[in-house]
């Protein structure tokens, strides 16, 4: 029987150092670990990016006799190489899946095991570039496994070695089981059973690597309202002894995505509406343990979701596990994204290979992503397409059972030909965000959906960013916990009315890493997240989802972190999934509001300090607001670092500044002239002129250029800097002291 050997703890850790370097100053560590968990996420991208070492002692002693001893390493990112006692066994690029090395033919009474762990840039291994850190380090579980000779097979793509295909046939499920095994003997047999909790269901004694078993009146895997799992049971027997054994979850149960009515489970419509996760953590990077993931789940059941994408790689199998017993339903993809690599179609294979390999069993799992944002720097290239159908032809070769798609950048033409190739397809759209404005968003799909009527359209990003930072009238790009949650209302019932829609995903359930980024204040992160990175605080767009997806019964009263208020009416806005809301002030009701859609407003007279209490039922919620004369500084973005902060910027009366949208600005003969020449470095670096392409990799489309128009010219050229295209503050004013100078015109 096989014995699994834990090995996070007790390791020396090298930072900077390879094997044949001089090992000084190393640090003791246990697993799991990154090396960015700090400098990943404090912004200025320039996080520490290329080789350390992890090493440790083990004495053969300490492990099973007469067995073969896998290495199983469960995340090096993002490639590694293993060696034992100074000889290199095996190496793995990909740095979010499963990979296991035989350490056997190779121990010695004493073994020094160590693993060079490198996430520098390269050509040929995925992800390149893409708005997340990516984290260096060994940042899951490290095993040891003993299984005997013949055993299921532990390195083929770093599977199992067993997969379940149930088919439900009736009210019956056909569970077909087939397994993958290293050194059978003609005389080894095989014991089939199926649990159900903890009894045993159907069981089957076979000399055959493959068998068929029936479950009688099957109960279906129902996603969040039933989520039954039932359990093979999987052994090799020889001389009526367990040589080696395997329990795998399972779930039965049917799904289609229709074009017209969206996701269909077991027969039913089962609408998709939920959120994008990534994994890290404010000050541990990738290195989750349990509990982590837990909390995760936690919160995302609580918001109500229905569905996750684990974005934008293989997410740990915990997760996956939580994912089948909580009843999501996901989207599992690899991380080919935002830049092709014509060197890195064979990683893009090994990486699908893993994906569908490893995770196979998953009843959660409905969809393989082939890629995301890929044609960034343009939609036409041959080899990215030939590349999307080698893709899609072997996830449909590997699993006939699931379904393929991929999220498209926001400017790719809905008229591209590689958006017809996977089964289904979803766009990230950021309208109301990153350009155009929020009532864009519904049209768009409506477009797409009369266009291919039978192409199923779903939405893989939408979003906006929210920090601490609040306001009475908000605005597009202004950063506030208000304009987040007016956009998601505005999201909200615009996408979940449309019933075609096969899936929505929120960008992002949580704040992530993403060392490049210079916004909002808080430098090296991406805000967009319902909760912040370190869990602490649900921003008010989370009870918008909770009121529309949840049926628990809540209400939560918006603003509670904006108390200092200048206004003489103060607009509160109250979330509930409760038919009727009513507030007090001071404790005097002002009245009750109904809302089919959710969303309750009041109107308060703002004098003094109020107490505020919305009640519904038995639940209610409390706030303050305060009367105060000129607004309170803390409420205000300031950029951290940033070359010139909005506020000062000179904006006379009537004129255009750095602070106006660079659409209005270009509505204006003279704001065009002056886009042409002072804005010409611009339009070079993001690709203009005859080069097409341009540093960052993007071509400037005309749908670029729309999206361009939504930002402010001090905004644009503050995300530019992700792209090392920066400006100085003499610059900035020059080109504001110029637009001072163009009138806007008369309204």
């Amino acid at each position: 029987m096989r014995k699994i050997l834990n090995l996070n703890e007790n390791w020396q850790f090298y930072k900077a150092t390879t094997l044949n370097a001089s090992k000084e100053n190393g640090e003791q560590i246990n697993l799991p670990h990154s090396w960015n968990a700090l400098d990943g996420q404090d912004g200025g991208n320039d996080y520490y990016r290329g080789t350390c070492l992890y090493v440790k002692n083990i004495a053969k002693s300490e492990l099973e006799q007469g067995m073969r001893c896998y290495l199983e390493i469960n995340g090096a990112n993002s490639s590694a190489i293993v060696y034992l006692n100074g000889e290199k066994l095996a190496s793995h690029d990909g740095g979010y899946s499963t990979w296991r090395v035989d350490l056997t033919d190779k121990l010695k009474e004493e073994n020094e095991l160590a693993i060079e762990v490198d996430n520098a840039a390269n050509d040929r291994v995925y992800p390149q570039m893409a708005d997340f850190t990516f984290y260096g380090g060994i940042y899951r579980d490290v095993n040891l496994i003993f299984v005997e000779d013949t055993h299921f097979d532990l390195e083929y793509y770093g599977g199992k070695g067993v997969m379940v295909t149930p088919s439900i046939e009736g009210k019956n499920a056909n569970v077909q089981i087939k397994t993958f095994v290293k050194n059978l003997k003609d005389s080894d047999t095989f014991v089939y059973e199926i649990y159900s909790g903890e009894d045993l269901i159907v069981k089957c004694d076979s000399h055959e690597e493959t068998e068929n078993l029936t479950i009688e009146n099957v109960r279906l895997w129902n996603g969040r309202k039933d989520p039954h799992l039932y359990t093979a049971k999987v052994s090799i027997m020889r001389n009526n002894e367990v040589i080696d054994q395997l329990l795998i979850p399972f779930g039965c149960r049917t799904f289609e995505i229709n074009p017209e009515r969206g996701f269909i489970l077991n027969g039913e419509e089962y609408p998709l509406r939920g959120v994008s996760r990534h994994q890290d953590r404010l000050g541990v990077g990738n290195a989750l343990t349990k509990a982590h993931h837990e909390e995760d789940m936690d919160l995302i059941c609580e918001v109500g979701a229905t569905t996750i994408r684990l974005a934008h790689y293989q997410h740990d199998q915990y997760f996956y596990d939580l994912c089948d017993q909580r009843g999501m339903v996901v989207w599992a993809e690899i991380p080919y994204i935002s830049k092709h690599l014509p060197n890195g179609r064979q990683n893009t294979i090994s990486q699908m290979k893993e994906l569908i390999t490893q995770n196979y069993n998953h009843p959660s799992i409905v969809v393989w992503g082939l890629s995301n944002e890929i044609t960034m720097g343009g939609e036409g290239d041959a080899d990215l397409i030939d590349n999307h159908y080698v893709l899609n032809d072997l996830a449909h070769e590997m699993d006939s059972t699931r379904l393929t798609t991929m999220a498209c950048v926001s400017m790719c033409s809905m008229d591209a030909a590689y958006v017809q190739i996977p089964d289904v397809v979803s766009y990230n759209h950021y309208f109301g965000w990153y350009g155009g404005d929020t009532s864009m968003n519904g049209p768009w799909f409506d477009k797409f959906h009369a266009k291919f009527p039978n192409k199923p359209i779903g939405v893989s990003e939408y979003g906006c960013e929210a920090l601490n930072w609040h306001t009475s009238n908000p605005v597009q790009g202004d950063y506030t916990e208000e304009y987040q949650a007016y956009y998601h209302e505005e999201l909200i019932k615009q996408l979940f009315t449309r019933k075609y829609i096969w899936a929505t995903h929120v960008w992002n359930m949580f704040d992530f890493g993403a060392d490049a980024r210079a916004e909002g204040g808080e430098n090296g992160q991406n805000h967009k997240g319902l909760v912040t990175m370190d869990r602490k605080y649900k921003k008010d767009s989370f009870y918008a989802y909770k009121a529309w997806l949840s049926n628990e019964p809540f209400v939560h009263l918006c603003g509670k972190r904006y108390i200092d208020r200048v206004e003489d009416v103060t607009k509160v806005t109250v979330y509930s999934n409760l038919p009727e809301v009513e507030l007090f002030v001071n404790g005097v009701s002002i009245g009750k509001k109904q809302s089919a859609e959710h969303f309750f407003y009041f109107d308060v007279k703002n004098v003094g300090e109020s107490t505020l209490v919305a009640v519904s039922g038995d639940y209610k919620d409390e706030g303050k607001i305060r009367k105060v004369e000129t607004m309170n500084e803390d409420y205000v973005l300031k950029e951290k670092g940033a070359v010139l902060n909005w506020f000062d910027v000179e904006a006379p009366e009537g004129r255009f500044s750095l602070n106006d949208k660079i659409s209005d600005i270009l509505a204006t003969l003279r704001g065009k002239l002056w886009f042409a020449k002072i804005g010409m470095k611009i339009k070079k670096m993001l690709g203009g002129g005859k080069e097409k392409k341009g540093a960052a990799g993007f071509e400037l489309s005309e749908d670029m250029m729309k999206m361009m128009g939504g930002f402010t010219v001090l905004r644009l050229t503050s995300l530019m800097g992700m792209m090392d295209i920066s400006f100085t503050k003499e610059e900035l004013l020059k080109m504001n002291k110029q637009l001072n100078r163009i009138r806007k015109p008369k309204k």
